[in-house]
């Protein structure tokens, strides 16, 4: 990719993230939907991937799961009968603290530790556990995401699922 398109699409990203704070969607999740998309574009713009889109359907399964997690307390991965084969990445942190932003932006940080190849070798510590959410975000194959966000008694929850799924022994991210 020649560096002006680079910067182009960096240049788009960054409008992309901006953009709700511009338009006045400054609580935690108000316009989520268009703000956890763009977070995620943002990162696989920059690898020069197809961006991601929106999905009603994983949407919905993705509350019903928040809204699961987030009344029981449990942190853990949907059993596999609960969803379609769907990947899915999880996000829990202090309530009513953290912007749908910043939720991605812990996934996205996951990408200091990435390293090409076939997953899961795709960690320079050698823990798939430390580039997980990030190659799930950034596989090259994903082409839809819906997420979705419910609050428990004291932590707040992001369940996002992929489509096609992520993250396959055997296969490159990229």
């Amino acid at each position: 990719m020649a560096a002006t398109s680079i910067w182009s699409a960096l240049a788009r990203g960054a409008m992309l993230l901006v953009a709700p704070l511009i338009l006045g969607a400054t609580g935690l999740t108000t316009n989520m939907p268009d703000r956890v998309l763009a977070a995620q574009n943002v990162e696989r713009m920059a690898l020069g991937l197809a961006p991601l889109s929106w999905n009603a359907r994983l949407a919905r399964s993705a509350q019903q799961w928040a809204d699961h997690l987030a009344a029981t307390g449990e942190f853990r991965h949907a059993p596999e009968d609960f969803q379609d084969p769907e990947g899915e990445n999880l996000w829990a942190g202090t309530k009513g603290y953290f912007p749908v932003e910043a939720r991605v932006a812990a996934w996205a940080r996951e990408k200091q530790y990435f390293k090409p190849g076939i997953f899961p070798n795709n960690s320079v510590t050698g823990r798939v556990e430390d580039v997980g959410h990030y190659t799930q975000m950034i596989w090259r194959e994903t082409r839809q995401v819906g997420c979705a966000v419910a609050t428990g008694a004291v932590e707040d929850v992001l369940v996002c699922r992929y489509s096609d799924a992520g993250n396959y022994i055997g296969e490159r991210p990229l």
